[in-house]
């Protein structure tokens, strides 16, 4: 094989063993047999297993995250500069929900192994999610210009949460499935993405509650 072909032999092989078994089930040599190189060529192009994975899941979240960005970029266009909050939100959680639910996004590879991702934490993936946030900052900027006068702790808590919902839903899929006994429709993604904004909208748009405030509330 050639240089090129290898790499992308070894890195097909891997998100898909990946996908299927889970990260710590999937071994160097399963990922050599199955891409039918050496283990020197894993060693060659990558270094490491964690090396591997951190590339297949920087790749795989590029795409995502560019997608993200386009969305929120025609949404301000089309507001003159300022979109709503609602189209702020969904341009976030949008394309991480398209793309890991659904019956189509389900069956290919690329989706399931950014599910394994969602679902089991480990160091590389880990270190990749906590370093790579300047988009993430974009979309703050975006909401402190859809909400103004929203203080930042609001902003950051409230995209914070809106990124949980959209990744406990990926992650927890199969559980809500057999605790509504199916009338959570998960393929209708559409309205999953329709009620993760609007909680995630709600939310920012309430005033801001003080510590105080919501001992007392608890407290009634």
């Amino acid at each position: 094989m050639s240089t090129d072909t290898t790499r992308s032999a070894i890195l097909t092989a891997a998100e898909r063993l990946y996908a299927e078994r889970g990260f710590g089930d999937v071994t160097l040599r399963d990922i050599v047999a199955a891409a039918g190189v050496n283990l020197a060529a894993v060693n060659y192009h990558f270094g490491s297993k964690d090396e591997l994975i951190a590339e297949l899941f920087v790749t795989r979240s590029i795409v995502t995250n560019r997608e993200r960005l386009n969305e929120l970029k025609a949404a301000e266009a089309a507001g003159g500069g300022r979109a709503p909050i609602e189209a702020v939100l969904r341009a976030l959680v949008g394309p991480t929900l398209r793309g890991c639910l659904g019956p189509d996004s389900q069956r290919s590879d690329a989706a399931r192994f950014m599910i394994r991702a969602a679902i089991e934490t480990i160091p590389p993936i880990r270190k990749i999610k906590n370093r790579e946030i300047d988009h993430l900052r974009k979309f703050a900027a975006a909401m402190r210009r859809s909400l103004p006068g929203k203080p930042d702790a609001e902003i950051y808590w409230g995209l914070h949460f809106a990124l949980a919902m959209a990744q406990q839903t990926v992650r927890d899929s199969e559980r809500l499935l057999r605790l509504s006994e199916g009338i959570c429709d998960l393929d209708d993604v559409d309205g999953v993405i329709d009620r993760v904004v609007a909680v995630a909208s709600l939310a920012l748009k309430m005033g801001t509650v003080g510590t105080s405030e919501v001992a007392v509330s608890w407290r009634r």
